[in-house]
C-alpha cells in the first residue's frame, strides 16, 4: 500500500504538521504546545485536580509531570492543596497562566477558523464522522484482536491478515 493512501500515514502527517505549527506559535509566546495543551485543560477558576490532568488529556503521568514543573518554574501556575481532598493538589493557573490561556485559545480558535473557511459542512461532518470511527474502534479493541478457536484467518491481495 502506498503511504500516502494509508490512513494512519495521513493521521500522523496531519498531526505533526499540525504540532509544529503549534510549537512555532507558542514559541513566540515562550511557551510550547504542550504547555498551551495543559493551560487550556486546567479550570479557568477553581483550577483542576492534578490526578484528572493526565486522563483529561490523553497524557502519561511521568511526561505531565515534566511539563507541570516547567510551567511552575515559568510562572504559569501553582499548585494548592486540594480542600476536597486532603491528599490531593489542585493546578491553579497564575496571572501569567491566564494570559497564556487566553493566547492559546487565540490560536486554537484560528485555526479551527482558518480550517472551517476552506471545507464545507459537509467535509467537517465526514472528518468529524472518520475520527470518532477510529477512536471507537480502537476504544472497543476492534483493530487488535485475539483470534479464538472457532475464528479463522484469512489473507487478503496484500498478505494482509484478518480473523473472521
Amino acid at each position: 500500500m502506498e503511504k500516502e493512501l494509508s490512513i494512519d500515514h495521513q493521521l500522523r502527517a496531519t498531526w505533526q504538521s499540525v504540532a509544529k505549527m503549534y510549537n512555532e506559535q507558542a514559541e513566540k509566546f515562550d511557551s510550547t504546545m504542550a504547555m498551551a495543551f495543559v493551560i487550556l485543560n486546567i479550570d479557568y477558576e477553581n483550577g483542576t485536580p492534578s490526578t484528572a490532568l493526565g486522563p483529561l488529556m490523553g497524557m502519561e503521568a511521568t511526561s505531565l509531570s515534566r511539563i507541570l514543573k516547567s510551567m511552575e518554574e515559568k510562572g504559569a501556575i501553582y499548585r494548592e492543596k486540594n480542600p476536597n481532598d486532603g491528599r490531593g493538589v489542585l493546578i491553579k493557573l497564575t496571572h501569567l497562566g491566564k494570559q497564556k490561556r487566553e493566547d492559546a485559545k487565540i490560536a486554537v480558535l484560528k485555526f479551527n477558523e482558518v480550517v472551517r473557511q476552506h471545507l464545507t459542512k459537509e467535509e467537517l461532518n465526514a472528518f468529524f464522522k472518520v475520527t470518532k470511527t477510529i477512536n471507537k474502534l480502537i476504544s472497543k479493541n476492534k483493530i487488535f484482536i485475539k483470534k479464538t478457536k472457532t475464528q479463522k484467518i484469512i489473507t487478503n491481495n496484500n498478505n494482509i491478515n484478518f480473523i473472521i
